[in-house]
């Protein structure tokens, strides 16, 4: 059994898998998933998981080097993200975030009901 925060296996496997530059969006629950695009569903009912659960755990092994969320997203979501290891953080339309996840690696659905509570990951590199 592994030792880190991150049991998830198709999380841990994804977050090894990534290169520099990778992209990873972790989505509420009602973000649409575009076709050909691996989603991790880890919802399983309304607010199971929290959004900031899953992206925690996510960030106790994935280095980031840049986020975007939504302009819509509200100030106290907005901060709530930015408190975070997420390095520089970009804001975008919510249908430009849509148009961007069609790039991402894989969507992790969250059970979260929360509007606009979805983060692209883009990741970085340790050294």
């Amino acid at each position: 059994m592994k030792r880190g925060k991150l049991l998830n296996a198709e999380l841990s496997g994804l977050v090894a898998s990534m290169g520099h530059g990778d992209l990873i969006v972790v989505g509420d629950a009602g973000l649409p998933v575009p076709s050909g695009v691996v989603c991790i569903d880890l919802a399983v009912t309304g607010g199971v998981p929290e959004m900031f659960q899953v992206l925690d755990a996510l960030l106790s092994e994935l280095v980031v080097e840049r986020s975007a969320i939504a302009v819509e997203a509200s100030e106290d979501l907005s901060e709530h993200f930015r408190k975070r290891d997420i390095g520089t953080v970009e804001t975008v339309t919510h249908e430009e975030f849509k148009r961007i996840s069609a790039d991402a690696r894989a969507i992790i659905r969250t059970g979260e009901f929360t509007p606009y509570a979805n983060i692209c990951l883009w990741s970085g590199v340790a050294f």
